[in-house]
């Protein structure tokens, strides 16, 4: 199931007729695993109206390989095709095979073959400015193996400065997930946001004719499924010490977001822990956070940093699923019934919160909040946290907000709370104790807000932002 996209095909297409530097192209395209990279390059490549070659290089010898890439740039079996003994060889072939033809020629999993042959690149490289770059190709250079792919753009790859253009492929926005769940509510996909977030494999694995909780059952917790066994699998090709790896996942996953508590609960000296979480960070899996009123040239040098997991279905099995896999005295109804518990907090401390400072940033660039933000993002200190803050340095003002994705509509005294001690103490946080700043305010609510609540907010300026409010503005995200 192919969806939305627009933007990527918008950005692929622009190859197609672009004059500078010449109808050659050559492009790196990656991202993580299941984020659909093949899925797009094929159903772009396929309505293009051009002639394309797709190659998945695979974990064999370098033979194998060049023998299977030109057996496809024939289109016959790969018994037929003719034996080219060094990629540079390979390469001139494919030069004169393909001449002055306007093609496209994806190259997937590429790690798989420079792994294989280091002199693979070295030999594009030359094709490429021997050749290709005077001729009407197009060649799509795409992999999983992200730290890789973005080794390509470095001053140490044979490839440097080939390169036309790059795109990292992020995953689906929560807008997209109305097309695999046309039935559902908005409840449900916030919640299937926070368990799985836009990746289109996990969205597909769902059965839209089941409800959430179904899902989790008969999906996520299945015996033997792809869930259960997704994290391993996908840090495998990645790292080595893959235990070690697991043990931060696991610690943060259990709450514990600084180094020195990460290391005490995965048993590991810090030092190790630092290296990694630095890895993690690069492979995407973990992001270290900021208060959102650091200011920008302090970020480097702050220790206000805490570790979170980044990836939507690693933060829900690191949290609900990885403390029980190595215990089998309890039951999948056991799990079921612990997710149910505790799944309504675990959603308002994650997918929510994101979402609604989602919705801060769109309604800032659409001109509807009290001020234009130059930054959103959280605040948190010893002396208060704070779920949205949307911030302008320059015009001294901030916009504060409050997420609760309860059962209830948000009532008086939380937007009291809100514009009394949490704005007093959010300002002391501030530089000069929050002197001259403005303060606007806004509150979210899952269930809504009482009237007195939300007048305590207006009165104000304030913005009271609620489920289908929240899921309106975010349908324009793509």
């Amino acid at each position: 199931m192919f969806v939305n996209r627009r933007k990527e095909m918008a950005f692929l297409n622009d190859l197609l007729t672009r004059e500078r530097p010449g109808p050659a192209q050559l492009v790196l395209l990656y991202g993580r695993r299941r984020v659909g990279k093949t899925e797009l390059l094929l159903h772009w490549a396929k309505n293009s109206g051009v002639d394309f070659t797709y190659w998945a290089a695979e974990r064999e010898s370098p033979n194998m390989q060049r023998n299977s890439l030109f057996a496809r740039l024939l289109n016959v079996p790969e018994d037929s095709a003719p034996v080219h003994r060094s990629w540079s060889a390979l390469w001139q072939a494919a030069a004169n095979l393909l001449g002055e033809k306007r093609h496209i020629l994806i190259l997937d999993e590429l790690p798989y073959a420079a792994e294989s042959d280091p002199a693979m690149l070295s030999a594009l490289q030359h094709a490429w400015d021997q050749y290709f770059q005077h001729s009407n190709l197009v060649i799509i250079l795409c992999g999983s193996h992200v730290r890789v792919m973005e080794t390509l753009l470095s001053r140490q790859s044979p490839l440097f400065g080939r390169m036309t253009a790059q795109w990292h492929l992020e995953p689906l926005p929560f807008s997209s997930l109305k097309e695999f769940f046309p039935k559902w509510n908005a409840d449900e996909r916030v919640a299937a946001y926070a368990i799985v977030g836009g990746i289109p494999a996990y969205l597909n694995w769902f059965n839209p004719n089941q409800s959430l909780v179904e899902n989790i059952r008969n999906v996520v917790l299945a015996p033997g499924g792809m869930f259960l066994a997704e994290p391993a699998f996908l840090l495998y090709d990645e790292v080595r010490e893959l235990k070690n790896y697991l043990a931060v996942l696991k610690a943060i996953g259990a709450g514990k977001h600084v180094l020195s508590e990460i290391g005490e609960h995965a048993f590991l000296p810090s030092t190790a822990v630092n290296a990694y979480l630095s890895t993690l960070q690069e492979l995407r899996l973990v992001e270290r956070r900021l208060p959102v009123t650091v200011r920008p040239g302090e970020r480097s040098k702050s220790r206000s940093g805490r570790y979170h997991l980044s990836d939507p279905y690693f933060r829900f099995y690191f949290h609900f699923l990885a403390p029980f896999q190595d215990n089998p005295l309890m039951s999948s109804d056991q799990i079921l019934e612990r997710i149910q518990q505790n799944l309504r907090a675990f959603i308002g401390a994650t997918a929510f919160e994101e979402l609604c400072r989602l919705w801060t940033i769109e309604e800032g660039k659409a001109g509807n909040l009290p001020f234009i933000p130059s930054a959103v993002g959280s605040h948190w200190s010893r002396r208060v946290q704070v779920d949205v803050v949307a911030i302008n340095w320059n015009d001294k003002q901030i916009l504060l907000g409050e997420c609760k994705w309860g059962l209830d509509k948000i009532d008086l005294q939380v937007a009291r709370d809100l514009t009394g001690d949490k704005a007093r103490l959010m300002l002391l946080d501030l530089p000069d104790m929050g002197q001259d700043w403005r303060v606007s305010f806004a509150i979210f609510g899952r269930q809504g807000f009482t009237t007195p609540a939300c007048s305590e907010i207006q009165a104000s300026g304030g913005l009271c932002v609620d489920l289908k409010e929240l899921d309106k503005v975010l349908s324009r995200v793509n």
